[in-house]
């Protein structure tokens, strides 16, 4: 596994493994540690790989885990915004190496592939020292995907124009370097996300979004200047901070009781 140039002229720096339980937990001893990146942490397995909500990541070899240490911004409120920029920056990325496949971001942290699953982004900010540091995890399908999960999932071999784990790292790397120059701290916010609604699902679309204690449905009229999903309702217009995103026919059976 190699760093791209773009992202070794930043200072990006690279730990690659074999196996660990989670590449997000070892960002974490890291950070107690003192790491404040950039750094990226791969792994070619994981034993207790975990996706939001403490889910389960299921981690065949083959697949991408990576996680990003990134402490170079200044206040803890712009951190969810990294989640954008990793978001774009892996969109990017698949777009270069995986061919003109249909791939889409799906608020707040997966990426599709013709409406599946392809992967999905595990942001976490830690505070070490009085000073807040990001773990960006990024899972992606490359050699397959689970088959035993509640929704569809994919995998890029499934394509016919699979890019090795080498190869888009490498490429995901440098993207995530410009996105981040892009992003500077949160003050080209507006322009990530402008490029990560160019890629959303479900835009402009009848949604339902399963909270902690409703289900509510609406069309996806945006995300807001903090990332925050633009929902209207029959009766009103929500913004949501958090909660799970169901699109097209099987967002209705899944929500049934």
């Amino acid at each position: 596994m190699q760093l791209g140039s773009i992202a070794r002229a930043r200072g990006v720096r690279l730990l690659s493994l074999e196996d660990i339980d989670s590449t997000n937990d070892e960002a974490r001893r890291l950070i107690e540690t003192g790491e404040r990146g950039p750094l990226w942490i791969i792994a070619a397995r994981q034993t207790k790989g975990r996706g939001r909500l403490g889910r389960e990541w299921v981690s065949p070899t083959g697949n991408f885990y990576a996680s990003f240490v990134f402490g170079d911004f200044a206040e803890v409120r712009v951190a969810p915004e990294l989640g954008f920029v990793a978001g774009v920056a892996a969109m990017r990325a698949l777009r270069a190496t995986g061919g003109e496949s249909a791939f889409q971001l799906k608020w707040p942290n997966d990426l599709l592939l013709d409406g599946a699953k392809l992967g999905g982004i595990l942001l976490e900010c830690v505070n070490s020292a009085s000073t807040p540091v990001a773990i960006i995890g990024v899972g992606v399908n490359i050699v397959a995907a689970p088959t035993d999960l509640p929704y569809p999932a994919r995998a890029l071999a499934e394509t016919g124009r699979s890019p090795s784990r080498e190869s888009f790292f490498e490429r995901f790397s440098d993207e995530m370097a410009e996105a981040l120059d892009l992003w500077r701290g949160g003050e080209g916010f507006p322009r990530i996300r402008e490029e990560w609604l160019g890629s959303a699902a479900g835009l402009g679309q009848e949604i339902r979004v399963v909270l902690s204690g409703e289900t509510v449905e609406g069309r996806f009229e945006t995300i807001d200047s903090v990332g925050r999903l633009v929902l209207q309702t029959d009766t009103t217009r929500r913004s949501i901070e958090a909660g799970d995103v169901l699109i097209g026919p099987r967002a209705a059976a899944r929500t049934q009781p």
